[in-house]
């Protein structure tokens, strides 16, 4: 049994035959005249238990975008059901307000916070309660029960129960580097052939033959062709295809640091370094698709975390986002060796191998450098890594001793990183060093210029 505030308003009103009749008898027949019309109440209460719940929410949703959580509450108790109903949420499923009249058959927002809506329902009928999420965290949000407080007519006391109700809600990643996807597709296309560019590298594909015009590289003219034709005919490039990228995300310690101190969702202080990474991989997956490559992603730590392999066309962007979604840091140093035997299993042939990892110097000449050097005897490799605007920021400040000694370990830092980016490109790597919004548009330059010059 519930109480209300009336209750305790009606209680307080025998204050007035306490002061008349100053007793003990009299305090307590107003004690038993309240708890008698409180079991009144509660009896006349429709039963919480004798409510039926469904609730409807979709499959999915990216990240930063709403959602619509839906609750169907039909009154099947035999009588008439006053009560107030609570869509439970965890935090980071981002529940709103609901605005006055949230759903068919709601009365409006019940006060004491997000998700609670008041009903009055006769017996048989339904109401349709509508939560908004925005969800500010990739993985599985999984809904709590729903608390039913029924209160009989007086108003005084009611029932309680909070009734299982199954939902889940996969919040994707957001795809924010979406944004940048056009502009590199553009170059693609002028890579391609498909605009007044063409191109000859190392490594890039015969496309066709056409007619020598002014300006032609004299070492394309194909001249058997200008032989049987009696004309200058020369030989038009395109970029490889049909060739294999395998996306390695590093889930190990270092992609738990938080970098940036404009992280949404993060109190102020960044978003995990995970995060920036799985921007740069959907960002190149999405190119490398279109571009006609065979995308894989591997995501590794001691053990394989998610992994997407034979999606392709329309296929490939779903299945990594549904296999990105739920990829968290895991405290626990990163198997390196480990990482060399999953790229060999998998890549017979020679591919481009893209680390998404951190350049933190230690966990480099610790691990990273052997795997580099053993991996490209056979693959094109790159490694990327998101850099920390905080610690950029840390350059700039010398008014204080402080400032003076940030400003220092930083620059220190610099140093360190730039010789561990040196050796990386000694052992034959690419290395890509970029702020969060940047890592993502920098490494697909940097694809777009390996396919370029023929190097994958």
């Amino acid at each position: 049994m519930v109480v209300t505030w009336r209750a305790a308003a009606l209680m307080a009103v025998g204050m007035v035959p306490v002061v008349v009749v100053p007793s003990l008898g009299t305090v307590l027949l107003w004690f038993l005249v309240v708890l008698a019309a409180c079991g009144a109440d509660v009896a006349l209460a429709a039963s919480p238990r004798r409510v039926a719940v469904q609730r409807r929410v979709p499959a999915s949703v990216r990240l930063r975008s709403p959602a619509r959580s839906e609750l169907v509450v039909t009154n099947v108790s035999g009588r008439r059901l006053r009560a107030v109903v609570r869509d439970a949420w965890p935090p980071s499923a981002g529940a709103q307000p609901a605005p006055a009249g949230a759903g068919r058959g709601a009365t409006g927002p019940a006060p004491g916070g997000v998700g609670r809506y008041r009903v009055d329902l006769p017996d048989g009928e339904s109401a349709r309660l509508t939560t908004t999420l925005v969800p500010t965290r990739r993985g599985d949000r999984v809904a709590g029960g729903v608390t039913i407080r029924t209160s009989g007519p007086l108003g005084l006391a009611g029932r309680q129960v909070t009734l299982p109700v199954p939902g889940r809600l996969r919040v994707l990643p957001e795809f924010a580097s979406r944004k940048h996807l056009p502009s590199r597709l553009a170059r693609l296309r002028e890579m391609d052939g498909r605009a007044a560019v063409q191109i000859r590298g190392e490594g890039t594909e015969f496309d066709s033959l056409r007619e020598y015009v002014v300006g032609d590289d004299v070492r394309s003219i194909d001249w058997r062709a200008t032989a049987r034709r009696r004309d200058v005919v020369v030989r038009t490039w395109r970029p490889e295809r049909d060739r294999r990228v395998l996306i390695v995300l590093d889930t190990g310690r270092t992609s738990a640091a938080r970098v940036g101190g404009t992280g949404e969702g993060a109190g102020g202080i960044g978003a995990p370094r995970l995060d920036a990474s799985i921007e740069a991989a959907l960002l190149l997956s999405a190119l490398a698709g279109r571009a006609g490559d065979r995308v894989e992603l591997l995501a590794f730590d001691r053990a394989v975390r998610s992994r997407v392999a034979g999606a392709a066309g329309p296929r490939l962007m779903p299945a990594m986002a549904e296999a990105l979604a739920t990829v968290d840091p895991v405290l626990l140093e990163t198997d390196w060796p480990g990482i060399v035997g999953q790229v060999r299993a998998r890549m017979s042939q020679r591919a481009l191998v893209v680390l998404l990892t951190a350049l933190d110097p230690a966990v480099v000449e610790a691990g990273l450098l052997p795997v580099v050097d053993q991996l490209a005897r056979d693959h094109q490799v790159v490694v990327a890594s998101v850099a920390d605007e905080e610690v950029a920021a840390l350059r700039v400040g010398r008014d204080t001793v402080a400032e003076v000694y940030d400003a220092a370990a930083a620059a220190r830092g610099d140093l360190e990183r730039t010789a561990v980016t040196t050796m990386l490109r000694r052992y034959g790597a690419e290395v890509v060093e970029a702020l969060p919004d940047d890592l993502a548009p920098r490494l697909a330059d940097t694809y777009l210029a390996l396919k370029a010059a023929g190097r994958l």
